[in-house]
């Protein structure tokens, strides 16, 4: 694509309203918009966060820092409620990422997985689903958040894509918070799994739309948050949206400390 911009300042480029809407095709095949957003455990201005959501008109969500202490399976439903969706999985069962979707998504089996944990470093883990819109178009999905030291984050990327394989291998997506900036040696790790079942590839990469960075918000310098698709999975556009309807550029720096990121992907019928 041309004419994509990095900045995300509201006005020119990309538009929300280009990309594709959610539908099932004649032939099975579903167009799924996946959401990935790190909400930094709602510890900002939620609604503002829930007009972003609700805005991009997600089929899927993958959370990172979803809230995972007290009373956390409240306000991770407060959060489904008022954004219109369901929850799925995940939260202080996976040490953070969270899976929501809409009604759309039939939910066929969900696993929360905890990481092997560095003393000193956080608990870290994935939310994984496998989710089924319409009669036949199946897809495996894992949110996640990386970890901030490089080493244990490579062998996080390499469990991600262990996981993505279990998942169904071709038709998975995985989202969430890399703690890398792209073009780092885990964007590189994770690109590996174009040699085996997994084959993740960087969907901003394949079909770039909107914007690229994603951290600040106030002023983004630099993308650490991805979505990775499967061989299986058609991207047909990935960035973080512009022009959300009712969305003010002054909500996207309140909701939280990310920049979110929507993608729009085809998903073979079986």
């Amino acid at each position: 694509m041309t004419g994509e911009t990095r900045g995300t300042t509201p006005g020119g480029g990309a538009q929300v309203a280009d990309l594709p809407p959610s539908r099932t095709e004649p032939d099975g095949s579903a167009v799924v918009r996946l959401l990935s957003y790190n909400i930094r455990s709602l510890r900002d201005d939620r609604e503002a966060l829930v007009r972003v959501i609700r805005a991009c008109a997600p089929d899927v969500v993958c959370v990172q820092e979803a809230p995972r202490f007290f009373r956390w399976r409240k306000q991770a439903g407060w959060l489904a409620r008022r954004t219109g969706l369901t929850y799925v999985t995940g939260g202080a069962t996976a040490a953070g990422p969270m899976i929501l979707a809409s009604l759309r998504a039939h939910v066929e089996r969900t696993e929360d997985v905890l990481l092997p944990r560095t003393p000193g470093l956080h608990q870290r883990g994935f939310a994984t689903a496998e989710l089924r819109f319409g009669p036949a178009a199946r897809l495996g999905v894992v949110s996640f958040h990386l970890s901030l030291q490089a080493r244990e984050r490579r062998q996080q990327a390499r469990a991600l894509l262990e996981r993505a394989a279990a998942l169904g291998g071709r038709r998975v997506v995985a989202a969430g918070d890399v703690n890398e900036r792209a073009g780092g040696r885990t964007f590189g790790l994770l690109g590996e799994g174009l040699r085996d079942a997994a084959g993740l590839r960087d969907a901003w990469t394949v079909e770039p739309w909107g914007a690229e960075y994603t951290s600040t918000p106030a002023a983004p310098v630099q993308r650490i948050d991805a979505v990775f698709a499967g061989e299986g999975v058609e991207v047909l556009g990935a960035g973080v949206p512009r022009g959300l309807p009712g969305v003010t550029a002054a909500d996207l720096t309140a909701a939280t400390d990310h920049l979110p990121v929507l993608a729009a992907l085809r998903v073979p019928g079986e």
